[in-house]
């Protein structure tokens, strides 16, 4: 089969067309000087000098969450609570955000959030994503943007909306940074520390930083359960605790070159690499009857896991003419390099407690490798003062080898177990293009966009002998209106069709043993997901938000917890069912008590539904009210010194097949600047009465098991950051390079 066309063919003979006619017109420059050059008595030389001005403290700072151009802005850089965290830990805290037990995200009650770092979407699975995130300090994090309606230069998926982390960086002339260092403890010690370094000068802006993170942490587990085969009960009882180290490595490094007033390249270069290990000790009590046991199985289980990632990008910016005509052009390539390793020991004892077989011990070990190719070109064409029009291109291809091995020991040696043992690969390419309108009038703004995504995708297991491959092509339109009703009051329609693609670990068919009785299970044959949402909002005096939200989700990806009554495990799964509906409603509001306290409120309450046909043989719906509620207060107590509280609560909630009753925390922070505001320490706690734990249940009546699940939660921290380095004035042109590629759905351990 002749595989789609895709963009990379014009990317480079445009980007380099668009290069050489910015070094021509700098060229030509330097021609006309040349050509006027001599000893011309009145000639009158402009010369451009920077100049260093005595320190002016100012102490006024942007407020914590703000309403702004349709995103929710969360400014992490002047949080107290958020030094020595980590982008999940701060992300969990965000007005109308949940994150589950398992990392997976939602946004005012609806899974599928894309993340984008700096505007580049990353193309990881739910795990992996969560260890890029927790291993993100937070020292690096200028703020944090909410999404819920992206328009079509934005990528099609998730359906939820976007979330941008954007990160720190510094454009000042001369030579500045940041040094950060951190301890932390609640049930372990945690350790953090960086530094963030940026040269600027002439044309030439060079940055970059390093961050390290040694988090010890636990999580405890009980599940009980009972499974019903041929007319009798069998009871489990299981109780563990896992406890896992994890080392952190973070950088970056960049350089932007300013070829002349309108043009800029640069190049970036980031990655991580993390160390994971840790054990699991589980004890499972089965008993016919729930007060008796029978027999108990003792499982200890090492854990070990190794991740890399380095990703390049090339990116140019050009501004054409005196219109603002603006082309910019992205290059990246990603790779990752994963491994995953377990030994699973399971002893197996009577009534007595005496043994009763011999031990059942297996290992399994997961590599995995995933390379990234994008390639996009945007171009922004003003029409006149009020109509904007946008268009661009893009092309990514993504290309995953999964080798899972399955071995056995006997005796005192390893035996491989051809029938558990699989290899998977996985090809994605997606090519598309999109156009946006934009036309500001009297008291009304109109914003129309278009967005055609080609997708092919092959998923490929050799051992098994199976292939499929599909190709379907999308459009995603979006629509805005926003109408300004008075100098006070502001109402805003808005429509988008959205796309949720399931990520690659999710479409790999392996078993992932928790224990002998509990395992996750790959779905080949998911099929992606597609949203229309609608959006209402009303803001009074850029103060006041209220959003009134409507969503509709068809072969809706949902994790479902089920039992297998025959072989008496409970399997974890991602299935497609058949329609999810979701409605919303959120407002925020800061709220000024006095001079030196103000808060920031938010609260969503949302309605979710989920309906199939046929899951375990029976129809299937399950839905509930729930609401969430947010509210940090800041005290400016003195110009140095300061503190922040804030509180967060979840009221009980249905997703899938699952329940989860209510979550609920409080955090306090104090910081102390010094050194002529150039230095500060921060202490903070999280989860200060540590009430942070989730429980959850079946909805469907005929499975019975609950699950408790705490993490270490509660931590105490202690962090320090100095700012060093040259003040100087940058330049009143300001510029931006970030591309906008993807890494969204591999994996890369918790």
């Amino acid at each position: 089969m002749q595989k789609p066309f895709t963009y990379f063919s014009l990317f480079v003979p445009v980007l380099f067309l668009s290069i050489s006619h910015a070094y021509g017109q700098t060229q030509q420059k330097d021609t006309t000087q040349k050509k006027h050059s001599g000893p011309v008595s009145d000639s009158l030389v402009l010369v451009r000098d920077s100049i260093q001005l005595k320190t002016v403290n100012i102490n006024s700072r942007k407020p914590l969450i703000e309403n702004k151009n349709g995103k929710v802005i969360m400014n992490v850089a002047n949080s107290i609570l958020a030094a020595g965290n980590t982008a999940m830990e701060i992300l969990a805290k965000a007005p109308g955000v949940s994150i589950d037990q398992e990392g997976n995200i939602s946004l005012r009650g609806k899974n599928g959030v894309s993340i984008m770092v700096n505007g580049k979407l990353n193309y990881l699975s739910a795990a992996q994503l969560a260890a890029l995130l927790r291993a993100t300090n937070s020292n690096t994090i200028e703020s944090i943007e909410l999404m819920s309606q992206p328009g079509s230069k934005y990528d099609a998926s998730g359906s939820a909306g976007i979330i941008n982390i954007k990160l720190k960086k510094n454009e000042s002339y001369g030579t500045n940074g940041t040094l950060s260092a951190g301890l932390g403890y609640g049930s372990f010690h945690k350790s953090n520390g960086g530094v963030q370094l940026n040269h600027r000068s002439g044309q030439l802006n060079i940055f970059g930083n390093y961050d390290y993170a040694n988090n010890k942490d636990f999580q405890d587990l009980a599940v009980k359960r009972s499974n019903l085969s041929a007319g009798q009960h069998t009871y489990f009882n299981q109780t563990g605790r896992e406890v896992t180290t994890r080392n952190n490595n973070t950088y970056k490094a960049g350089i932007d070159y300013f070829i002349n007033d309108h043009n800029t390249i640069g190049a970036v270069f980031n990655g991580y690499t993390n160390y994971n290990k840790g054990w699991s000790d589980n004890q499972t009590a089965i008993g016919n009857q729930p007060s008796i046991i029978d027999s108990t199985v003792l499982a200890l289980n090492p854990v070990r896991s190794h991740y890399i990632n380095q990703s390049y990008n090339l990116n140019y910016k050009s501004v054409l003419d005196t219109s603002c005509q603006e082309l910019s052009a992205d290059l990246d390539f990603s790779r990752f390099q994963n491994n995953n390793s377990s030994v699973y020991n399971n002893y197996f004892y009577n009534s007595s407690g005496l043994p009763s077989k011999a031990p059942l011990i297996f290992r399994n070990a997961t590599p995995s490798k995933v390379n990234i190719w994008t390639g996009k070109i945007d171009y922004i064409h003003p029409l006149n003062a009020q109509t904007k029009l946008e268009t661009g291109i893009k092309s990514s291809s993504v290309n995953t080898k999964n080798d899972f091995q399955f071995e056995n020991l006997e005796g005192s040696s390893w035996t491989n177990d051809p029938s558990q043992s699989n290899t998977f690969n996985y090809k994605e390419q997606i090519n598309a293009a999109y156009v946006n309108f934009s036309k500001e009038l009297t008291s009304t703004t109109l914003q129309l966009g278009l967005r055609a995504e080609l997708t092919h995708t092959e998923s490929n297991s050799p051992t098994t002998m199976s292939k499929l491959t599909r190709n379907y092509f999308n459009v995603f339109p979006n629509l805005s209106v926003l109408q300004k009703l008075s100098e006070s009051h502001d109402l805003g329609l808005s429509y988008s069709m959205r796309i949720d693609r399931p990520d690659y670990q999710s479409l790999n068919p392996f078993l992932y043993f928790s224990d002998l009785y509990t395992y996750n299970q790959g779905n080949p044959f998911l099929s992606p997901q597609y949203t229309n949402a609608f959006e209402l909002t009303y803001a009074y005096k850029k103060t006041l938000n209220v959003t009134l939200g409507y969503s509709h989700t068809r072969d809706v990806i949902t994790t479902t917890l089920l039992t297998d009554t025959i072989a008496k495990t409970l399997i974890i799964k991602d299935q497609n069912l058949a329609s999810q509906q979701t409605y919303n409603v959120n407002a925020s509001m800061p709220v000024p008590i006095s001079k030196w306290w103000n808060s920031s409120n938010n609260a969503t309450v949302y309605y979710t539904s989920f309906k199939s046909p046929g899951l375990s043989g029976v129809p299937f719906q399950s839905g509930k009210t729930t609401f969430l509620l947010s509210s940090i207060h800041t005290f400016s107590i003195n110009p140095q010194l300061s503190a922040e509280l804030s509180g967060n609560y979840q009221s009980a909630q249905v997703y899938g097949t699952y329940a989860l009753k209510p979550l609920y925390s409080i955090d306090l922070g104090i910081s102390r600047s010094f050194a002529n505001q150039k230095a500060s320490i921060k202490v903070a706690a999280n989860d200060l009465f540590n009430t942070l734990r989730a429980r959850v249940s079946s909805t469907i009546a005929s499975q019975d098991y609950q699950l408790y699940q705490k993490q270490e939660s509660r931590i105490f921290r202690l962090t320090f950051s100095y700012n060093f380095g040259s003040s100087l004035i940058k330049a009143v042109r300001a510029h931006s390079t970030g591309s906008e590629s993807e890494q969204k759905r591999v994996k890369s351990g918790n």
